[in-house]
């Protein structure tokens, strides 16, 4: 297994699966990361936080379909707390297009996936 940043995008690999995040989900979760730090003046929550993500990274690594489809095409959803990690399964590299809190107005989401696809 491996563990790699850079260029805007994280992997994680097992065995024959590989996770990528798109630009626009580690900004996502970085700006998530970075609100909670400010919010309550400690890096408890955010490291917590990043953990939960790693782990659910690496389930969805093992077994990408154990997951639903959402509304949007090709696209699965994994909950976590408040939020989702939202991706794509393409042969065997899985896509993280998304990481989404779930508090937040679902119409932006749809229009970022909506903007990812025509990119």
């Amino acid at each position: 297994m491996y563990f790699s940043r850079g260029a805007g995008k994280e992997e994680f690999g097992m065995a024959q699966c590989k996770v990528i995040w798109t630009k626009t989900a580690d900004l996502q979760l970085v700006g998530i990361l970075e609100y909670w730090v400010n919010r309550n003046k400690s890096a408890t929550y955010s490291k917590k936080l990043l953990k939960q993500v790693v782990k659910k990274t690496k389930q969805i690594a093992k077994t990408p379909e154990i997951f639903p489809l959402s509304d949007f095409p090709e696209t699965r959803v994994a909950p976590l707390d408040h939020f989702s990690i939202l991706y794509k399964i393409k042969n065997d590299l899985i896509v993280v297009t998304a990481f989404w809190d779930n508090r937040q107005d679902p119409k932006k989401l749809l229009e970022i996936l909506r903007n990812q696809k025509t990119n």
